[in-house]
C-alpha cells in the first residue's frame, strides 16, 4: 500500500481491513470444503474463526460508515478508534495464522494432502501480507 493518500489515508486503511477480514472468514469457509475429510473438531474451530473473522469485518463496515457521515475528516478521537481497530485487525491475523499452522502440524486431513497443505501456505501467505499492511499502517500513524 503507497502511503500518498493524504488525508484520505484513513479511509484506505479501513478499505484494507475491509478486504483482508473477508478474505480471512472465506478462507475459513474454504479450507473444510477443499479438505473433505477434516476432523470435525477443526471443522468446528473454522466454523468458530468465520464467525469471529465475519464480525470484525462487520466492526470495519460500520467503522467506514462512521467514517463516511464524518465527511472523511478523523479527528484525534475517531483516528485513536481508527488505530486501536487496525491493531485488533492484526492481532487477530496474527492468530489465524497461527492456527492455519498448528492445522498444518496436527491435522492428518491436512499434512497428509499436498494440496491441502499448499492452500494452507497460501492462506497464510495473504494474512501476512495483510499483516504487513497494517504493520506499515500503525508504525506510520506512530511515527506521525
Amino acid at each position: 500500500m503507497q502511503f500518498y493518500y493524504g488525508s484520505q489515508m484513513p479511509l484506505r486503511v479501513l478499505d484494507e481491513c475491509e478486504f483482508w477480514k473477508l478474505q480471512e472468514s472465506e478462507h475459513a469457509v474454504v479450507i473444510p470444503e477443499a479438505v473433505p475429510h477434516l476432523e470435525e473438531r477443526y471443522v468446528d474451530d473454522l466454523k468458530q474463526w468465520e464467525m469471529a473473522l465475519s464480525h470484525t469485518h462487520q466492526r470495519v463496515i460500520r467503522f467506514m460508515e462512521t467514517a463516511i457521515r464524518s465527511g472523511g475528516t478523523f479527528s484525534p478521537a475517531l483516528y485513536h478508534d481508527l488505530m486501536q481497530l487496525v491493531q485488533h485487525c492484526l492481532q487477530e491475523s496474527q492468530q489465524f495464522i497461527q492456527f492455519c499452522h498448528m492445522l498444518i502440524q496436527q491435522s492428518a486431513a491436512i499434512s497428509t494432502s499436498m494440496t491441502a497443505v499448499t492452500i494452507m501456505k497460501h492462506i497464510i501467505r495473504e494474512s501476512q501480507y495483510f499483516i504487513g499492511i497494517a504493520q506499515t499502517i500503525i508504525y506510520h500513524s506512530q511515527g506521525a
